[in-house]
């Protein structure tokens, strides 16, 4: 096969949508949003922000529902979930209604930085890539914290690189950016953080195969005492869903 062939269907990239799944984050999610309202991105593109409330407990509803009038000129579309199913879960009720042709993944949390959409973005609109992954592991500014939640992360980016054949840095990461056509081809189960591992099992399978790129991001991880949310629980959890969709989909 020649490797220059296009081996993903393509359209011309007119509009970005950023989905953002939000749980009790009243304290973050309006300068998250005024952040991703302003963050760079190619020239010619313009931005659809779909925010998802996955049923939260504080006033993260109302903040959510105040911010189309702090940003009118902004196209700003707000779900709420009627249950807590978690981040998979609004992830895909996100991506049913995103009306672009590239999806950005954006925690609500202040972790990522929307001024790397510039870079995440680029490699799609000149049609250089399906999907790009961003990495905290390739030199990009980080915050200094945790020992073993970057161990795991490596250990568990490797595992799933054992079954996809992949050689990504960072499977956890947040920053995934796909070309809508590519996840309207996916059928996403996880309703947690097995997402991670799910969309790239799935994305390794699909035929023809899609050119995947790898791009630093920066990061500025949150302590539990600051509202971090994810456990060791949720990485046990990971091995069983990339054995589960590495082996059995």
């Amino acid at each position: 096969m020649d490797l220059n062939e296009p081996t993903e269907p393509r359209t011309t990239v007119h509009k970005v949508s950023i989905v953002i799944p939000v749980y009790n984050e009243e304290k973050t999610i309006r300068e998250l949003v005024t952040l991703v309202v302003n963050a760079a991105l190619p020239a010619g593109l313009t931005r659809e922000i779909v925010c998802v409330n996955d049923c939260s407990t504080d006033r993260t509803g109302a903040q959510l529902d105040a911010l189309p009038a702090l940003f009118p000129d902004v196209e700003i579309r707000i779900l709420h979930q009627p249950e807590n199913r978690g981040k998979g879960a609004a992830l895909r009720t996100g991506f049913k209604i995103a009306s672009g042709d590239v999806v950005i993944v954006q925690d609500a949390d202040l972790e990522y930085d929307p001024a790397d959409y510039m870079k995440l973005v680029r490699p799609i609109a000149e049609d250089r890539a399906d999907v790009v992954y961003g990495s905290r592991f390739i030199g990009e500014p980080h915050r200094v914290l945790y020992f073993w939640h970057t161990v795991g992360n490596k250990v568990l980016t490797t595992f799933s690189n054992m079954f996809t054949n992949l050689n990504l840095t960072d499977m956890e990461v947040c920053y995934k950016v796909f070309r809508k056509s590519v996840l309207d081809r996916v059928e996403l189960k996880c309703d947690r953080f097995g997402f991670e591992p799910e969309i790239t099992a799935k994305i390794a399978r699909m035929r023809p195969r899609l050119r995947i790129f790898e791009v630093g991001v920066a990061y500025y991880g949150r302590s539990y005492e600051e509202g971090k949310k994810i456990t060791w629980k949720d990485g046990v959890k990971a091995f069983i869903t990339i054995v589960r969709f590495g082996w059995f989909q």
